[in-house]
């Protein structure tokens, strides 16, 4: 199991970024957030099978549509969460 918080900058918000991320995370079964920041950018905190996080992960760093264009990744890992059941949009 990995849990990693990642801060996503670039073209991130209005473009359906949340929407495209919390999609790719069902798909892959993982629990956790997605949220927009102030300053532009978007978090992600994102717990679930090391493989299928790890493929998440690439996917979100690809652009995870179209119009989304990611400048930067920062991935910090975080202690495992018991009590995550889904993953939300926030």
């Amino acid at each position: 199991m990995l849990n990693y918080h990642i801060v996503v900058t670039g073209r991130v918000q209005g473009v359906g970024f949340r929407w495209s991320t919390h999609e790719l995370a069902l798909q892959h079964g993982l629990v956790g957030q997605v949220k927009n920041e102030w300053d532009g950018s978007v978090t992600i905190d994102v717990q679930g099978p090391a493989k299928a996080v790890k493929m998440f992960v690439k996917e979100v760093q690809a652009g995870p549509n179209p119009y989304a264009k990611v400048a930067g990744m920062q991935i910090e890992p975080r202690a495992i969460k018991s009590d995550w059941q889904d993953f939300k949009m926030q």
